[in-house]
């Protein structure tokens, strides 16, 4: 694991560090998910909406040959994740 100490500013804002925002593709206007957890404060990159997959999807035209479950799709993409 990698850390880096940083200061919170005035406005409570902290600036991310260049090697973390290169890493994970965060540039101004990404937005971050900010989370109380046990252990303090974790910051992680937003996670696509899969739901605007789906529309994405479906406004292309293109007919889909099985019907999917997005529930059960967005669960198995979560199981290959962890």
């Amino acid at each position: 694991m990698f850390a880096k100490q940083v200061k919170v500013g005035p406005k409570g804002q902290i600036v991310i560090p260049k090697a973390f925002r290169d890493e994970f593709d965060i540039h101004p206007g990404s937005e971050l998910i900010v989370e109380y957890t046990e252990d303090g404060i974790v910051i992680n990159v937003e996670e696509e909406n899969t739901e605007e997959i789906f529309e994405e999807v479906a406004n292309t035209g293109k007919k889909v040959k099985r019907r999917i479950d997005p529930h059960e799709a967005y669960g198995s993409q979560m199981e290959e994740r962890h």
